[in-house]
Order: structure tokens, then C-alpha cells, then sequence
């Protein structure tokens, strides 16, 4: 996953985004192994919650792979897809899922999400000199025969960088390198700090150099745009071209056949792909309701079902002619509170410190009016548990699991709200300010799914128990992408949201929660905070211990300042169809494994 492509990952239980998606796995808090199957339920004290299900993560089907074949896929959504297939452009988990298929990073990685060799091109980080070297491999060829070369490298990072671009990946990862921002005002024409060497080497400089770039999605950007295709567009209007909507060209397994807007894709073999060519002939993906996908794989129309609800899981645990596999995802789920709003001018978060959730007190005590744990057992039959922290197990020692988080307490809720000042003064039932003011805290939170709105209700009726007001905006759930507009957009009806993120493979937050990251829609940030962020990709971080200890100390300030109060830890489920030959789900997959290998060894569907 790139830097900062963090999954705005959509939810079944509105408590989901999908700005992307990304995966996780193990630390020596729970029993998760580096496969990412397993029992993942950290509950943050060293115990593990009953009834969490044990997965496989990877399956073998028998029977000989046949020529060619068509793959079902199910698309998992009760949103229409945006259809942005760029990693420069795209915005949720659902595009990404849909692109995975045509488009790849240009980087691999190791089952501890560090940049390996086995991707398109390999990284030689030079610390002591703040740079960084990748070459492409020989062979790597896009969709229509033409071949990948570092100008289409450099023109990914031209087209985020430039004044006109539209997208949310200008960030830190892209201000380290050296004229980045010259560029992007628009005092230079070029990035001083990139170098083309030759078609295949390309050396960018960067102002400082961390471990963290040694991680897939680290700091060091990895997507490629086909600069032959796209350069004669205008860079304001890439988002809304053809080329990017309709007919993208990528260098993955498949290339895209044909899209019909919202609703499907359908994909054909790449002849050219690197890896070799695909054992399948087609891959057809297809937008399916949650409230209709279990009836379908029941039917056994689709082949793999991505995006999963895991509130249904009980009504599809035992599909006949398929195998559930799980691993812990890489996600959690959060309560955010808005604490400011975002300065586009500057490029930075401006914290207000009279925001109606200012109050530390008041923050604090909505986390721990909440019982997560019940949420996770009742709702999501074991696949989820309650969150203690923004770091989560996947990332093994980054991870603290002394942090307590804000396990159920009610009574410690109603003490640090009388001791900040908000009273019943009326005898209502609800609290008002310190100030003797009517409180109505606004909460938004999304449809979709059938617990969506049990959950939304479960918290508000949580907090009415220690006497704060919370309504929903509108009065009504909102659908995805009004709720990711308007949280982006600070909007004054909304005080709180439910939320949640894929983190990518790289632990470190700054891309969410720093202050000059677009991405911190809680508008939060500190000096504390800033320094914590700084430490963890300095020239001091190359001492892992070190450097865990940092995350450590983050964590807990992190927890005790609440600017979000995270809520559950989340694993993830992939019905695979029994006559799919072979599909390794675990972040520890053989690198020789991708959609180029998937085959089928029929040509009709297992029904059991």
C-alpha cells in the first residue's frame, strides 16, 4: 500500500471507510501468526476474548487448473464505485479493490511489509546521503505494449506534486524531496530533486532519510502513471478522464475490457504482464448489495466475495462449495472528534480550542461511556474486539498493549463530567456546558448494512447514560460519500463521527494524525505531538528498539489526549469459491503468488 493511501475503509456497521484497504497481522499480545490467521482478538491486557473464530488464511483446491476461464467476483458495496483507477486519484478502499486487478505498486514486500525485491522495481535507500535509488526490471511492460520506464515513475510524483492536482496525496512523503515544493507553488518546472539516470534508474534526493522508508508505503512513493497515455491531459482534468474512468492502462495481471459505471469491470489477460501471462482468460467484478451477497454465494454466482461484511458472518459461515478464509485486517475503528478545521492555504491543521469538543474531560468520558467489547461479541460474532490504541497488533513491537484505552466505565464517564462542570441544571436527563448551555453534541455516522444503525444508536444511547445529548446529523445516517465530503469538509453539523482506517503496511501515523496531513480530519495536533511524529522517522529510528519505544510513549500520550477514541480492532473474511485452484490471503504469501497464478479447475461453480 502507498504512503499515506490510508482506507477511508466503508462499513457494514457504518463504523467503516473506504478511502482504500490494506491488511496486518500478529504481536505478542494475541495468537495471530504471521500468516494473519488465527485468533486475533487482542483485548489489550493479555487475554483473548472467547469465541473469536480461527481461520485459515491461505487454500488448495484439487483438481487440474483449465485453459483459460472466467473468475466471479463480487464487489461488496451498498455505495456505487467511484471508478478512479490511479493511485494518484482514488479515494476508497472499493477503487482499490477494483484496480488491484490491472494496477500495481511498483514495489514488493515481505511478510513484515518491508520493500523487498520481488516487485517491479528494487530500492537502495542511502541514509548517509538522503537518497534513494530505484530501478525498474528488465521486462516491466504496461497494458498496450508499451514499455514502464522511470519517466512514468517521475511523472507520478509531477502529477501529485503540481499545482492543479485534485487529489489527497500531497503530503510529507512528497515535501522530503528535495524542490518538491518550489514545484508545487509553481517557481520551478521541474523537481530538482529527482534524476533520471536512464530508462530504468531514477535517484530522488530527499531532506532526510528514516527506517520508515524501508517499509512498503514507508515514505517512498510506489506508483506509476502511463505518462504516453496521460501527459496530454490536463492535470486538473485527470480525475474526470476517460482514461481514468473508462480505460486505464496499468501494468498488473489484467487490463480493463470494460466498466460500467457503479456497477462492474471486466478484465481480460495482459499478455505483457512481468510475472507471466495469467492462467485465467477473464475476471468479472460486480458491484452486489450486502443484503444480497450471502443469497448469492448460497446460489454460487461469484467465485470470491471482497469486502465482506463481517456483521453477516454468521449467516455465512458454513457456505456450502466455499472456504472462509480470515485474517486480521489491517483497519480499526474509531471515534473522532472535530477539534479544528483544515487551512488549504497553508497546509496545515488550525486547532480551535473552543470547539465544542475541546473539553479533554468531556472527550475522554464519551470513550469510556462506550463497551466495545459488547459491541464486538454482539455485533461481529467474534471478529472484532475493542480497540486500546491507534497502533495496531499487526504491527508486532510497534504496538503497545499496556496502553488501557478506554475500556467500559460508565462511572468514571459521570466523574470526569461533574468534575469539568457539566450538570443536569435543568433535569432533563442531559448535561449542559460548563457555562449552564443546552449541550447537543451532533454525530455522524454512515449508513449501509444492517447494523449500521443498531450500533449508531447503541452509542448514543451509551452516552444518554451519563447524560450527553448526542443526535445524529441530519437525523439520519448518511450515505458514504456525503459522510467523507462533509467530514473532509469540516462541516460545522457535524461534532463527532464514526470512522474507521486502513492503516497501510506502514505503522507510522504522521499521515493521519500530523499536523500538515490532510488526512487528520480530526483537526488535532500539539507540539508534543509533532515531536513524538519527528522521532519516529529520524536518523535515530534506525535503532528498532529505540524507535519502538518512541511508538510506545506515542501511544499512551496519544490515548490520554484522545483527539479520537479508537474502538475496535477488525478481522477481515474472503469466501473462495471451491473450484478457485489456489489463493494465498495471508500477508506471509509466496511472492510468486498474484491474480496471475489464480486459476479454476472447472467451469462451473463448486456447490460443495
Amino acid at each position: 500500500m502507498l504512503k499515506k493511501k490510508y482506507s477511508l475503509l466503508t462499513s457494514t456497521a457504518a463504523i467503516a471507510f473506504v478511502l482504500a484497504a490494506c491488511g496486518g497481522s500478529g504481536d505478542t499480545t494475541d495468537t495471530t501468526d504471521s500468516s494473519g490467521s488465527g485468533d486475533t482478538s487482542d483485548t489489550s491486557n493479555g487475554e483473548v476474548a472467547e469465541g473469536v473464530v480461527d481461520f485459515e488464511s491461505a487454500v488448495v483446491n484439487d483438481g487440474e487448473v483449465i485453459d483459460g476461464g472466467t473468475l466471479n467476483v463480487a464487489l461488496v458495496t451498498d455505495t456505487p464505485f467511484q471508478g478512479l483507477f490511479s493511485y494518484e486519484l482514488y479515494e476508497d478502499a472499493y477503487d482499490a479493490d477494483l484496480f488491484q486487478f490491472t494496477i500495481e505498486e511498483i514495489f514488493g514486500a515481505d511478510e513484515n511489509f518491508q520493500i523487498d525485491d520481488s516487485g517491479a522495481a528494487t530500492l537502495d535507500l542511502d541514509q548517509e546521503n538522503n537518497m534513494a535509488t530505484i530501478t525498474l526490471k528488465d521486462g516491466v511492460t504496461w497494458s498496450d505494449g508499451e514499455a514502464v520506464t522511470t519517466e512514468d515513475l517521475l511523472y507520478s510524483y509531477e502529477v501529485i506534486g503540481h499545482p492543479d492536482y485534485t487529489g489527497i496525496r500531497y503530503d510529507p512523503t512528497m515535501t522530503n524531496i528535495v524542490g518538491m515544493e518550489e514545484y508545487h507553488n509553481g517557481d520551478a518546472d521541474t523537481i530538482s530533486g529527482i534524476t533520471l539516470v536512464d530508462d530504468q534508474t531514477m535517484e530522488i534526493q530527499y531532506q532526510e532519510v528514516g527506517v520508515q522508508m524501508l517499509q512498503s508505503g514507508g515514505g517512498i512513493w510506489s506508483g506509476a502513471m502511463p505518462k504516453h497515455q496521460l501527459e496530454d491531459i490536463a492535470i486538473a482534468d485527470l480525475e474526470s478522464s476517460p482514461e481514468v474512468r473508462e480505460n486505464p492502462v496499468g501494468f498488473g495481471p489484467f487490463y480493463v475490457e470494460n466498466i460500467v459505471a457503479g456497477e462492474s469491470v471486466e478484465y481480460v489477460a495482459n499478455p505483457h504482464y512481468y510475472k507471466g501471462e495469467p492462467q485465467l482468460d477473464k475476471v468479472v467484478v460486480q458491484v452486489v448489495p450486502s443484503s444480497s451477497i450471502v443469497a448469492a454465494l448460497e446460489n454460487s454466482q461469484y467465485d470470491l466475495a471482497l469486502s465482506m461484511p463481517t456483521d453477516l458472518y454468521e449467516t455465512y459461515s458454513d457456505l456450502p462449495g466455499y472456504t472462509i478464509l480470515g485474517r486480521e485486517q489491517l483497519a480499526y475503528t474509531y471515534i473522532g472528534f472535530k477539534l479544528g478545521e483544515w487551512d488549504a492555504e497553508a497546509g496545515e491543521v488550525v486547532p480551535d480550542e473552543n470547539a465544542k469538543m475541546a473539553d479533554l474531560a468531556l472527550r475522554q468520558a464519551m470513550g469510556y461511556a462506550m463497551d466495545n467489547d459488547a459491541v464486538g461479541a454482539q455485533f461481529y460474532d467474534g471478529l472484532r474486539s475493542r480497540a486500546n490504541s491507534a497502533i495496531i497488533p499487526a504491527f508486532g513491537g510497534y504496538h503497545n498493549p499496556d496502553v488501557a484505552g478506554y475500556p467500559y466505565d460508565p462511572e468514571m464517564a459521570e466523574q470526569l463530567l461533574d468534575e469539568a462542570g457539566y450538570e443536569d441544571v435543568d433535569g432533563d436527563g442531559f448535561r449542559e456546558d460548563p457555562d449552564g448551555k443546552p449541550l447537543e453534541i451532533k454525530f455522524a455516522s454512515m449508513a449501509g448494512g444492517e447494523t449500521a444503525e443498531p450500533i449508531a444508536e447503541y452509542y448514543m444511547q451509551s452516552w444518554a447514560q451519563v447524560g450527553l445529548n448526542v443526535t445524529l446529523t441530519d437525523g439520519r445516517l448518511l450515505e458514504f460519500n456525503s459522510f467523507y465530503d462533509r467530514v473532509e469538509a469540516d462541516d460545522p453539523e457535524i461534532d463527532i463521527y464514526q470512522g474507521a482506517w486502513g492503516t497501510g503496511t506502514d505503522p507510522t501515523p504522521e499521515g493521519l494524525y500530523g499536523r500538515t496531513a490532510p488526512f487528520n480530519y480530526t483537526r488535532w495536533a500539539s507540539e508534543e505531538n509533532d515531536q513524538f511524529l519527528a522521532d519516529m522517522t529520524s536518523d535515530k529510528s534506525f535503532d528498532i528498539d529505540w524507535r519502538e519505544g518512541v511508538f510506545h510513549e506515542w501511544q499512551e500520550y496519544f490515548s490520554e489526549q484522545a483527539p479520537i477514541i479508537p474502538t475496535l480492532f477488525r478481522n477481515e473474511t474472503l469466501p473462495v469459491n471451491n473450484r478457485v485452484s489456489e489463493y494465498q490471503w495471508g500477508y506471509d504469501a509466496p511472492s510468486d503468488f498474484g491474480w496471475h497464478t489464480v486459476g479454476v479447475t472447472s467451469d462451473d461453480a463448486a456447490t460443495e
